[in-house]
């Protein structure tokens, strides 16, 4: 079993269903057990468990927080 995904602070990301303003992009706010995110069309902040937020979100786009991702065909062992 895969442990908790991970999300970092200021991670923009694509939740499955739209907000009433129209907007699926939301900013997290706070990570841990609970989630807050804020809705990038209006500014709505929602509250949510973890569990619950793993499953809501599509994709996540990026942030500032966020490592740079390493590259698998770059490898990190020493070639011969």
């Amino acid at each position: 079993m895969a442990g908790p995904m991970k999300f970092y602070l200021g991670d923009i990301v694509r939740m499955r269903k739209t907000h009433p303003c129209g907007s699926d992009r939301w900013e997290v706010l706070r990570v841990g057990m609970d989630f807050r995110i804020r809705c990038l069309g209006c500014g709505h902040l929602v509250m949510m468990p973890r569990r619950k937020f793993e499953r809501a979100v599509r994709q996540v786009l990026g942030g500032p927080n966020r490592p740079p991702q390493e590259d698998p065909a770059q490898g990190t062992g020493s070639a011969p």
